[in-house]
């Protein structure tokens, strides 16, 4: 038995103090995934430009990378179920690496394209991994937290990642941005090598007569994932453009998306406090709030003012989306803990590249000012399967019902 399958066998699930390690090197892994798979958003005009593209056709390296992940979540996560989680997730992000880096110099559309799917399959295991990992770091009735925590990153990508990046490619250009993210992705590899124990796979759920109720639940936490997802998409791939027209000068772009992502923060701290208490609350407001801040911004479109202030709103709410559906996915128990990331994964990543096809048919067709509008639709529409879904979205946590590890 080698030294990394001993330390995974002996591993053991504790406090979310105990795991402060692993999670916080979880948290960043997921911050610069997050940001590699979000930063053309900031610099769609850049890319654009440069490869003589148009802005909806330069949107699709958002849709190429999401239906990479689409696609082979499930496929790769079960291809790889028998080798170490920590070596999986430590390939994950080299390969993040080699992606930005083939971007950074590629000469063509259609290359920057290659490499960006290059990327979608690596964070089709990514994020997969992860989720499961984090879930396994603490004991049963602290996954929610943990999962929050581990999003923060997902968060700080939004804050820090994709406004920095927009705010560097626009002073020196878009592709010393991509060169700059992929040195950071070589250094969270390096850190998460030194800070993230082993733990061993498995964990499906048990054969029993209630398994088909679990897979119900399951695929209703999933529905509502990728209609969250694709409603936001639809909007966020394009909130760059939106603010343009909105009257923003193209300076003030990257201030602004970094303040907007700030207030995610407040989403995802309020669900690090909740999930484990009242999971059924904590996201039924995270979608009214999500859906409530686009709709605003349609009203709000095209004064500056007003839709920098309903973005804002929005944000706050989105900031808690990750971990609500995340927490309620493997609570269901309808799998293991590793092939229910690759379903939320799998779905939210369909989300992603659907909303920014989706929106790039609508800015293309109606306009900038019925995007917000479809977005908050699908959104609303996630929330009524919530709503519908009880047994999806308990009122409590049943700490007896939870995974086991």
């Amino acid at each position: 038995m080698s030294a990394a399958e001993h330390e995974a066998t002996s591993w053991q699930p504790g406090s979310v103090r105990e795991a402060g390690g692993g999670l916080f090197a979880l948290a960043l892994a997921t911050f610069v995934a997050i940001t590699t798979e979000l930063v053309p958003v900031g610099l769609l005009p850049l890319i654009s430009d440069d490869l003589a593209v148009s802005e909806g056709v330069a949107g699709l390296l958002v849709t190429a990378y999401a239906f990479m992940v689409a696609v082979l979540a499930v496929p790769l996560t079960t291809a790889t179920r028998r080798l170490p989680r920590k070596t999986v997730l430590l390939s994950a992000l080299a390969v993040y690496t080699v992606s930005n880096v083939i971007v950074a110099v590629a000469p063509t559309f259609a290359l920057v394209a290659t490499a960006r799917a290059l990327g979608g399959a690596s964070h089709a295991v990514f994020f997969s991994v992860s989720i499961g990992y984090a879930s396994r770091l603490v004991r049963a009735h602290l996954a929610g937290r943990a999962l929050a925590l581990v999003t923060l990153g997902a968060s700080a990508g939004f804050v820090l990642g994709v406004p920095l990046s927009t705010a560097l490619g626009t002073a020196v250009g878009w592709r010393t941005a991509f060169l700059v993210l992929a040195g950071v992705c070589a250094l969270a590899g390096v850190l998460t090598a030194l800070l993230l124990p082993s733990v061993p796979g498995g964990g499906a759920p048990p054969a029993d007569a209630d398994r088909g109720a679990r897979r119900t639940a399951l695929a209703r936490v999933t529905t509502a994932n990728a209609l969250a997802y694709l409603g936001h998409y639809t909007v966020y791939t394009y909130v760059s453009v939106l603010l343009l027209a909105a009257g923003l000068a193209t300076s003030a772009l990257g201030p602004a998306l970094l303040l907007i992502g700030a207030l995610g923060l407040i989403g995802a701290a309020y669900a690090a406090a909740r999930l484990d208490v009242r999971p059924r609350q904590t996201t039924v407001l995270t979608l009214v709030v999500v859906a409530g801040g686009i709709l605003a911004l349609g009203l709000a479109f095209p004064g500056t003012a007003g839709t920098l202030t309903a973005a804002a709103v929005w944000s706050v709410g989105f900031g808690a989306v990750a971990a609500v559906f995340q927490a309620a996915a493997i609570r269901t128990r309808g799998a293991s803990p590793d092939v229910v990331g690759a379903l939320v994964n799998s779905t939210a990543n369909i989300g992603i590249g659907g909303g920014a096809a989706l929106g790039a048919l609508v800015l293309d067709g109606a306009g900038f000012a019925a995007v917000p509008y479809t977005g908050a639709g699908i959104v609303a529409a996630a929330l009524v399967v919530v709503l519908a879904a009880r047994r999806a979205f308990p009122a409590t946590h049943d700490v007896g019902a939870d995974i086991a590890h």
